[in-house]
This record gives structure tokens, C-alpha cells and sequence, in this order.
């Protein structure tokens, strides 16, 4: 059986504990917060670019969160070649993903991280 002294040091270990919890979780949260407007503020500076490319490869990334409401996403990504042999993964929605096929070239325009098109020659 606990006795009442060893109650009160696990209490008091709690009282320590949650609030550092608290405190990494919004630590965290803000750094992704911070993370995702310099990306898009990084973006938004950056020119809009239209280059000659190659699709060179395509990717899912399938994610699910558990819990009582099962909640699943799929992001898209394609790779892209430059002329200059450089290549470029940039996200995309998914229906702009089911309309390229790997090996396709044309001109892929792009800002940043943010993929705008790719029109097919």
C-alpha cells in the first residue's frame, strides 16, 4: 500500500512534470509553426521559374492518425530534372500528380519549394 510520504513525492513529481510537458508540446508547436511561415515567406521572395525539366520520379506519402476518428492523408511528390542535371522534389496536389507520368518533359514552372506546372512538350 502507498503511504501518504510517497504520495506526496509523486505528487510533487507531477506537479513538475506536467507542466514541462505543457510547456515542450507549445515549444514545439511553435517551432513548426515559425518553420512553415519562413517557408512561405521564403517562397512568396523567391522568382517564379520556368525551366526546361523531366519527370524523373513520382512518391506518396500516406499518413493515418489513429484514435476513436481514424483520419488518413496522402501528400504527392514528383522530381524533376533540370537541363543542368540538378533535381528539384517539389509537392503537389493530387490531381496534378495523376496527370504526370514519369519520363514526361516539358517546362516546369515553380517558386521556391511551391510547384505552380509543368506543361508537357
Amino acid at each position: 500500500m502507498m503511504g501518504m510520504e510517497s504520495f506526496d513525492r509523486m505528487f510533487h513529481l507531477m506537479s513538475f512534470i506536467v507542466p514541462v510537458m505543457f510547456l515542450l508540446f507549445i515549444g514545439v508547436f511553435a517551432a513548426i509553426l515559425i518553420q512553415g511561415i519562413g517557408q512561405w515567406n521564403k517562397n512568396n521572395n523567391s522568382p517564379v521559374l520556368t525551366v526546361d525539366a523531366s519527370v524523373v520520379s513520382k512518391r506518396t506519402n500516406f499518413s493515418r492518425s489513429g484514435g476513436e476518428h481514424h483520419h488518413s492523408s496522402t501528400r504527392y511528390y514528383a522530381t524533376f530534372q533540370v537541363e543542368s542535371g540538378s533535381r528539384i522534389e517539389l509537392p503537389l496536389s493530387g490531381p496534378e500528380y495523376g496527370l504526370l507520368v514519369e519520363g514526361d518533359t516539358g517546362k516546369l514552372t515553380f517558386q521556391g519549394t511551391r510547384y505552380l506546372g509543368f506543361a508537357r512538350q
